[in-house]
């Protein structure tokens, strides 16, 4: 009978270095006439406008590649990007973290194991148009009890390279409006392996599905506040950390939102969006005790930062409204960015609206509501290296459209160019 539980030491090393296989050394690229895109948030929409921005205008510049998903850059000091990806083919190299059964291998409850793939890759380049995708490997981890196992925070600091997995839980029915859907709940982020040779191994982290490192799980309904975090991006090699830490935010809910609901915690949906950090060692990715999570502000407004998992609060709470975070630090505007997409019933039009801050704790205010972006954009991000050096251009990058015909709703890219794999879409801030 096999042990699903992994050891610290198992190394996983599926493709050797002479084996990587690279990327068509030209992206698909895409003009076409810039706009400004209508900010079209709901009634109900929590977030003050921002006094400094009026919105964004899209460039009309597309790049990227036809491939897998989940691309979260991070920036190292070799002045590459490092990053997961998933579900797809890379370079010929097929990824999916749904995970399959594996030579009849069975778990104590009598259901195969299921081997999860996550896969990992290096981007090359300064400019979106002109990149190189060069992909270092896969790692297996059985998702067991859950139904996959995904791409999360991934970080590139000091030479060391850590890699976050999270679960989705059993499919569960939901009702969303007069319709039913089938579709996994969110569940718990299980802890991060780590790289010291740029990812072509990897030691696995000390935890497991049933032995996450919060202590959540997302099963039975019940909502986890903390199963996808994603690092906030402080440019090359963490530069721009206000106190050499590392940071995440992470989408969720608690029990009295969503005690009856799926859809307001799955993998691109949910309430609330929590923070917390860490100083980035090996020694500590992995230990909970180490972490320290936002749990409101004193009466001062100065934030509080609690070791007490139970005592922690969220940053931002929107119900039904938001899901998948990310957040970045512009340098130059020495501003927070953060794009949070709200995915609806998860396969049909997404919502991406984005908001700034002087602090990462607030106050968030709304720089624009892009309804329908993509019009099924998710995993949006903005990675930091291609700010411009006034801070006023980026790039955002997400997947898209992976679901173009769902139960009749017609999937359309807008912008031009948005597709499943990695896109680059060059946009501006209209500042005022």
């Amino acid at each position: 009978m096999i042990n699903y539980k992994l050891s610290i030491f198992t190394i996983f090393v599926f493709l050797s270095f002479n084996a990587m296989l690279f990327a068509q050394t030209k992206p698909d690229t895409l003009s076409f006439k810039p706009f400004v895109w209508t900010s079209e948030p709901p009634s109900d929409c929590p977030f003050k406008l921002s006094e400094n921005f009026k919105g964004i205008r899209i460039l009309g510049l597309k790049s990227g590649f036809h491939c897998g998903d989940t691309w979260y850059p991070t920036w190292g000091s070799d002045d590459n990007l490092y990053s997961p990806w998933t579900d797809g083919t890379t370079n010929g190299v097929n990824s999916w973290s749904s995970g399959f059964s594996n030579n009849g291998e069975i778990n104590t409850d009598g259901n195969p194991v299921r081997k999860a793939t996550t896969g990992q890759a290096i981007v090359y380049g300064d400019d979106p148009r002109a990149l190189r995708v060069e992909v270092v490997g896969l790692s297996q981890a059985d998702p067991y009890p859950y139904g996959g196992r995904y791409p999360c925070g991934s970080l590139m600091v000091n030479g060391i390279w850590y890699y976050g997995t999270y679960c989705l839980s059993p499919y569960g029915i939901t009702r969303y409006g007069d319709k039913s859907y089938n579709w996994p709940q969110l569940g718990p982020f299980v802890g991060f392996r780590y790289s010291t040779d740029l990812g072509k191994s990897w030691i696995e982290t000390p935890h497991t599905p049933l032995n996450p490192i919060f202590r959540e799980s997302g099963l039975g309904g019940y909502p986890v506040r903390i199963g996808s975090p994603h690092f906030v991006d402080f440019g090359k090699n963490m530069q721009f950390s206000p106190d050499g830490k590392a940071y995440l935010v992470a989408h969720g809910s608690n029990e009295n939102i969503c005690k009856s609901t799926f859809y307001h915690n799955s993998w691109i949906t949910g309430d609330q969006i929590y923070l917390f950090r860490v100083t980035p060692t090996i020694e500590n990715m992995n230990d909970a005790t180490k972490y320290e999570f936002y749990a409101g502000k004193d009466g001062r407004g100065l934030p509080i930062w609690t070791n007490d998992f139970q005592k922690i609060k969220p940053l931002l709470e929107w119900q039904n409204n938001m899901g998948c975070v990310t957040l970045t630090y512009n340098a130059p505007l020495k501003k927070y960015i953060m794009c949070v997409t709200d995915g609806g019933n998860t396969c049909a039009k997404m919502n991406t609206y984005i908001l700034e801050s002087d602090q990462l704790t607030g106050d968030w205010k709304l720089i624009t509501y892009l309804k329908d972006f993509g019009e099924q954009a998710y995993f949006v991000n903005i990675p930091s290296k291609f700010i411009s050096m006034d801070g006023k251009s980026a790039w955002l990058l997400y997947s898209g459209n992976f679901a173009t015909d769902w139960n009749g709703a017609k999937i359309i890219p807008n912008p031009p160019g948005s597709h499943y794999g990695m896109v680059f879409q060059k946009f501006e801030f209209n500042l005022k």
